[in-house]
This record gives structure tokens, C-alpha cells and sequence, in this order.
């Protein structure tokens, strides 16, 4: 497979990174007035996430930075990787602004042991969004193994799969309108907004992406040398993921207006390198 994929992926996540940091949805103006405020994604993750207060703390695919100030104001010594420099650029202002002491590492994921060093990290923490910019699960398993010390655990929610599967466009009904499974080739996306409210125009829209079915990720994971300790889907997700068909509670998670029993919307997994 050729490098494509990340010359498109990282054009796109280059030319939004400055119009999420400026948008409403990601709290910026909260986390620059308010010392001890915590975004609503890891404050979502903090009952299973538990005490990270001292470890040394990897945050894959950090994009511009506040879910990693998160994780260090409650304590972690955190390294934020990401491929896109846009975005380091904001989240490096981020840090400064508010006085964390966190380094940011310009990399791709599947290149974070190489540039980090193996066997470094208590914790590798992804969060959502994550996964479907990468073609191979199994080496994202492999990479994560390799950051870990011994007795160190992995710390993931992300979407569900058949969340990733379900067609947003259709407003009025679950319709399962992409693959489940990873397939060697790309889902081509051509999209000129973004998930934030902004109204920033873009020109690098086409983006290629890949699902990994749950089974797929918990194999990748368990081959990679890893022990599941945790597995837990969640009937919300912290973006209006399936619009029309959905509403806000006060935490900031969005459910299905009618029966949420029907469709699991993302996951937390866990595992540990014992």
C-alpha cells in the first residue's frame, strides 16, 4: 500500500486543525480561564480510566491537544503524538497558554515506537475518532504493545464499528450503508465541512478511511501480546454522529431519541501488558 492515504489525511487534518481550535465545540476558552476544567471526553472516561495521577502517559493521534491537557491535569506525565503539524501548532499554543508541561511529538502512529522508544509508557490512551484513519488494526495493536513497560495498559474508546457502518445521511432510519470489516482498500470520502461548528471554507476534502470490526480489534490486540481486562459499550458518543436521529444530554453525550437499545454508538477497551 502506498503513503497516500497520509499525504490526504494529513492535508485534511492540517487545514481544519486551526478552525477546530477557534470553534465553540472544543472548549478552548474554558481550558485558558478555567485551571481545573476537564473536557467532556475524558471526564466521560474517568470512572474506568481511573487514577493516572505520576504515569507516563502517551495520548495517540492527539490532534490539537485538549483531551492530553486533560489527562494531565488530572495528573499524568503526558507525550501527545500526531501526524499533522497544524495541529501540534495549536496544541503546543494550548500548553504554553495554560502552563502544562506536556511534549508534543510530530509523528505518525504506526511510528510512535520508533521516535519514542520501546517500553516507555504506563498508559497509551486513544481516543475517539482515532482508528478510522488507519488501514491495519493489527499494526496499531503491535505499535501500542511495543510503547508499553511491562505491567503497562492500554486505554481506548473509540466509535463503534456499526456506528462507522450506519449511514448518517439517512435522518429518519438505521441504515447499514458501509463496510464493517477492514478492507485492504480505502472508504473515499469527499467532505467539505467538518464535525465542529465553524464556517471555515477547506480545499483538501478527500479523505480515505477504513472500519475494524470489534472482533478484529480485540484479536489485533490479544496477538499483539496483550491482555483484554476491559470491554464496555456505551449507548452514546460525544458528536451528533447520526443527525436527526439523535439528542444532547447535559453531559455533552449524544444518544438516539428512540430506542438507543438498538445501535451501540462507541466502546471503551482495555488491556494490559502483563
Amino acid at each position: 500500500m502506498t503513503d497516500d492515504y497520509r499525504v490526504l489525511n494529513k492535508a485534511n487534518w492540517d487545514e481544519r486543525a486551526p478552525a477546530h481550535a477557534a470553534s465553540p465545540d472544543y472548549d478552548l476558552h474554558r481550558y485558558l480561564t478555567e485551571p481545573d476544567f476537564i473536557g467532556e471526553v475524558v471526564r466521560f472516561d474517568q470512572p474506568l480510566l481511573g487514577d493516572v495521577r505520576g504515569l507516563r502517559v502517551v495520548h495517540l493521534q492527539c490532534h490539537i491537544g485538549t483531551d492530553t491537557l486533560s489527562l494531565a491535569r488530572l495528573g499524568a506525565n503526558v507525550t501527545g503524538l500526531d501526524f499533522s503539524s497544524a495541529s501540534l501548532v495549536q496544541a503546543r499554543q494550548l500548553a504554553e497558554r495554560t502552563g502544562a508541561a506536556i511534549e508534543f511529538v510530530e509523528a505518525d502512529v504506526y511510528d510512535a515506537e520508533s521516535v519514542l522508544g520501546a517500553g516507555q509508557f504506563d498508559l497509551v490512551f486513544t481516543g475517539i475518532g482515532a482508528l478510522c484513519w488507519l488501514p491495519s488494526i493489527r499494526r496499531w495493536a503491535e505499535t501500542v504493545a511495543g510503547l508499553l513497560r511491562p505491567g503497562g495498559r492500554l486505554f481506548l474508546r473509540e466509535g463503534h464499528p456499526m456506528l462507522w457502518a450506519t449511514d448518517e445521511k439517512h435522518t429518519d432510519r438505521l441504515v447499514l450503508g458501509y463496510p464493517y470489516f477492514e478492507l485492504p482498500e480505502p472508504m473515499v470520502f469527499a467532505d467539505e465541512g467538518t464535525y465542529v461548528e465553524t464556517d471555515a471554507e477547506f480545499t483538501a476534502t478527500t479523505t480515505h478511511e477504513w472500519n475494524h470490526g470489534l472482533g478484529e480489534i480485540v484479536t489485533a490486540v490479544l496477538d499483539a501480546g496483550l491482555t483484554l481486562t476491559g470491554l464496555t459499550e456505551h449507548t452514546s458518543v460525544p458528536w451528533n454522529a447520526l443527525p436527526g436521529q439523535m439528542f444532547r444530554e447535559p453531559s455533552g453525550e449524544w444518544r438516539l431519541s428512540e430506542h438507543p437499545e438498538r445501535l451501540p454508538l462507541s466502546y471503551t477497551l482495555q488491556a494490559g501488558k502483563f
